[in-house]
């Protein structure tokens, strides 16, 4: 175990504090990456959407950040079937992206000078900037987030039972537009068979 100790006290004695600051901050990111990554996979399964087959109602504190396609298509579905002369409804809706999350980071930043002097009467300035980059989480060790970016909405179609009459399907179609807040030219609404 010395044997190992004293060559890594050699080699970082042949390093210079640029090659060790570039080392280090490699590093931090490579943390950053498999910190993010294992937060993601552990998270992932843990958080489902839980639909009542009584009241079509979505449980919003389990929702699956990754489905948020599907928790829109049931809130519409649930919704727009309880306008009047509106019977059965499917909703499908595509999205562009998935969900951007913006987690909190803590950061320090250290400036440290050193001049020195040798023999000869030269002197040498030597700089040492060091920066700490941490995720902040809440007692649960979960990432707090700032921002959640939800995805932009391409296009929506909705299938429903009484469409066929004019003011209806107008009705559904507003509907539609105003709740997403999307252009028109987003929306389709067709009778059912």
């Amino acid at each position: 175990m010395e044997k190992i100790i004293k060559k890594i006290k050699e080699y970082l004695e042949h390093m210079s504090n640029k090659d060790i600051m570039r080392n280090l901050f490699i590093i931090l990111i490579i943390g950053i990456i498999l910190f993010i990554l294992a937060d993601i996979f552990i998270n992932n399964g843990s958080r489902q959407i839980i639909k009542s087959d009584e009241t079509g109602k979505v449980d919003d504190l389990n929702y699956n950040y990754s489905d948020y396609s599907t928790l829109l298509e049931n809130k519409l579905e649930n919704i727009l079937s309880q306008l009047k002369g509106v019977g059965e409804v499917k909703v499908m809706i595509t999205l562009e992206d998935t969900t951007e999350v913006i987690p909190a980071f803590n950061t320090t930043k250290n400036n440290e000078t050193t001049k020195e002097t040798d023999s000869q009467g030269g002197t040498r300035e030597i700089v040492r900037e060091d920066m700490t980059i941490q995720v902040v989480t809440n007692d649960n060790g979960e990432p707090i987030v700032l921002k959640e970016i939800k995805p932009t909405i391409k296009g929506v179609i909705v299938i429903a039972d009484g469409a066929e009459n004019l003011e209806v399907k107008e009705m559904v179609y507003e509907a539609v537009k105003t709740v997403l807040g999307i252009p028109g030219n987003r929306v389709e609404v067709y009778s059912s068979n």
